[in-house]
């Protein structure tokens, strides 16, 4: 019960780091150190669906969300792409497409789950489809003149 306060704790300050504009912040991995911030020069906020449906993801401009696997309920989560010390973020750039690492960690656990920590997952951007994608599968269509 402890170590689920302090988790809660630990869950709550970093969600109050993500309110500051240009924010970014360290996170702890099974691979070490890595950086995040919710901020990037596309508008990448919002529902990608899977076939047009569920499973979902949902990404708030303030660093949380929600994160759906196959055929599992919906879990509250904070996420953020992967940057560098100075909350410049880390990109690949191809011909038509960026891709980008996004982490994410549920904040929401039931009784039968154990912690998970953070995990990293393939984010892209592809700009002759104008369209978004997390895992490859989750998608997100933009408009070249929406609020980043």
């Amino acid at each position: 019960m402890k170590l689920q306060g302090i988790i809660s704790l630990t869950l709550l300050l970093f969600v109050n780091a993500f309110y500051a504009q240009n924010s970014f912040t360290s996170i702890e991995t099974s691979d070490g150190i890595h950086y995040i911030t919710p901020n990037i020069d596309y508008p990448i906020t919002g529902t990608y669906f899977f076939e047009g449906g569920e499973p979902i993801v949902e990404l708030n401009a303030n660093g949380t969300g929600i994160y759906q696997l196959h055929d599992q309920p919906k879990k509250e989560m904070v996420w953020g792409i992967e940057c560098d010390e100075n909350g410049n973020p880390k990109y690949v750039k191809g011909f038509e497409s960026i891709a980008y690492s996004l982490w994410y960690q549920c904040t929401t656990n039931s009784v039968s789950d154990t912690f998970e920590g953070w995990k990293k997952v393939p984010f892209s951007i592809h700009l002759n489809t104008l369209k978004m994608y997390i895992q490859g599968e989750r998608v997100k269509s933009f408009s070249e003149t929406s609020e980043k």
